[in-house]
């Protein structure tokens, strides 16, 4: 390649470069610095120390709230798989009309017509003491008094993450799976596979990039959330999120700010191990 083609090439980058470095390279860059910084009742000081990573790494507290948080990501990110693995099943293999595979599709992100704000609170009326749910269970002779884990628990929360993020698991998978050659499916029933040997030796290694873009998501997205466990956990459980916003309403930017860097850290290790098992770019150039 010549020196005036590369100089072409970096020129077309350039601009997405600078405003990825503008508004996401400098911000961040931002928080690592004032993660070392010094604080008090009056202010912060632009002064190094390791005290606030040394207050976050050594607080119980705040492992607890770690372990909450990596619990809720995997527990949406296992459901959220299922469900949108089987729907993107469905719509592939079993829905043959390509309009009703993109009106189903299309019926899938209708909850996404709205804000995400809405739908998580339109839970509650649903999942009250009082609400719509409970009411159906004791009008049906279900249930003789009103469920109280429906709402303001840990279900309710990972319950409106499945609600909120199995569209980012479901899109990937769909677009991985639809690329799936139906001949490959058809040769494996006449080799006398199995239903669920089609689907594990054939189709889950063939969608494995579509996991991958989801798992991404759905992880990066959970780990980053606080209104659905501010909302609807109603203080029964916590995230690292929860706490760094508590931490900035009181003032505490340089702690939260180092506990941003221990998220992020722990996110980018997230991310890279999905990618060391599934190297995506090379499956979506293949």
């Amino acid at each position: 390649m010549s020196f005036r083609s590369q100089a072409a090439s970096y020129l077309e980058v350039a601009p997405l470069f600078l405003i990825l470095l503008f508004f996401v390279g400098l911000p961040l860059a931002m928080v690592v610095v004032v993660s070392f910084w010094n604080y008090d009742d009056l202010g912060m000081y632009p002064t190094f120390t390791l005290q606030n990573y040394i207050d976050v790494l050594t607080s119980e507290t705040t492992w607890r709230l770690y372990y909450e948080t990596l619990k809720n990501a995997f527990l949406t990110w296992l459901l959220t798989l299922l469900i949108g693995f089987t729907v993107s099943y469905f719509l592939v293999f079993h829905v043959r009309n390509i309009l009703w595979q993109i009106a189903l599709f299309l019926l899938c992100t209708v909850p996404f017509w709205t804000s995400n704000i809405i739908r998580m609170i339109s839970w509650i009326p649903f999942l009250g003491r009082n609400g719509i749910f409970n009411q159906l269970l004791m009008g049906a002779g279900i249930t003789s008094r009103p469920l109280e884990f429906l709402l303001f628990s840990d279900f309710a929360v990972i319950l409106s993450y499945v609600h909120l993020f199995t569209l980012f698991m479901l899109v990937p998978i769909f677009n991985s799976m639809a690329r799936i050659d139906p001949a490959l499916i058809e040769a494996a029933y006449d080799a006398g596979a199995k239903p669920w040997q089609v689907v594990w030796e054939v189709v889950v290694p063939l969608c494995r990039t579509g996991i991958a873009l989801g798992s991404i998501f759905v992880v990066a997205l959970v780990m980053g959330d606080f209104f659905a466990i501010r909302v609807l956990s109603g203080g029964q459980s916590g995230s690292v999120t929860s706490a760094m916003s508590n931490q900035i309403a009181n003032l505490s930017y340089p702690l939260a700010a180092a506990n941003a860097v221990v998220l992020i850290v722990i996110v980018i290790l997230m991310v890279g191990a999905i990618l060391r098992v599934v190297d995506v770019r090379k499956e979506l150039a293949s």
